[in-house]
């Protein structure tokens, strides 16, 4: 009988960009050969000249007409990646807040098949983010909401407010990320729709890096989505316990 054919690995690693002129070539430079078979930028609307340097750089550009949101400019990315045919999409944010040396470690998982959903984790293996340069309200922010986001799932991640991952195309076809929010909850909808459909997750540990240019939202935005990424958690707990009673009752005895 013959063998099946692999399917060709084309993994496109998307930019969500906003205001990034003075981080973009630092990170693209960062990004290890061979990582990326395409590199897809989205900017939201940079009053500044992200866009010229990404296409003297070469890397392909779409732009919005206007600011959209971060959840938006995702939508975008994803959306893009899928049509140029990409098998496993990573979200690099271009503002060197994250190690662009870590995106193999992200794509294997994807390319072998044995997870459908890859983050970094600043948390993982003993991972101390505050030596990293984390501010202190964000350090705090994420604990607290991981706890209580682990505590309504019933999963036990270090970290679930991640802004570098990947997936795999088998799960961007499998969920309505277009319906999800615009905004910064949009990562908190992405991952409980990984969990709540029982796909494959993986956390990779990764460095933490802040510096000046690196990308944040102040203290009560930050909040806000603290709040609302709860309120996310609080309502596919719900399902996630009518799973859990299902598979007991499945489970053989």
């Amino acid at each position: 009988m013959a063998s099946m054919a692999a399917e060709p690995r084309f993994t496109v690693v998307t930019l969500p960009a906003y205001k990034a002129e003075g981080t973009l070539e630092r990170t693209i430079g960062a990004l290890p050969a061979g990582t990326a078979d395409h590199l897809l930028l989205v900017d939201d609307a940079s009053p500044d000249g992200t866009v010229g340097l990404a296409r003297r750089l070469g890397i392909d550009v779409r732009v919005h007409d206007r600011n959209r949101g971060y959840g938006a400019n995702q939508k975008t990315c994803y959306r893009e990646a899928l049509d140029l045919g990409a098998t496993a999409v990573v979200l690099l944010h271009p503002d060197y807040q994250y190690d662009p040396s870590a995106v193999p470690a992200l794509v294997a998982p994807i390319v072998a098949g044995v997870a459908d959903f890859t983050f970094g984790s600043r948390f993982a293996c003993a991972g101390n983010p505050r030596a990293g340069g984390m501010p202190v309200f964000r350090y705090w922010g994420n604990r607290f909401s991981t706890v209580a986001e682990n505590l309504l799932l019933g999963t036990h991640f270090t970290e679930m407010h991640s802004g570098m991952k990947a997936y795999s195309r088998r799960f961007f076809e499998s969920i309505p990320f277009e319906s999800y929010s615009d905004d910064f909850v949009f990562d908190t909808e992405i991952l409980v729709a990984a969990v709540v459909g029982g796909f494959r997750v993986q956390e990779v540990a990764i460095p933490t890096r802040y510096t000046r240019e690196s990308s944040s939202i102040n203290v009560g935005r930050s909040l806000e989505y603290i709040g609302r990424s709860i309120e996310v958690c609080w309502r596919a707990s719900g399902t996630r316990r009518r799973q859990r009673r299902r598979e007991a009752i499945a489970r053989p005895r």
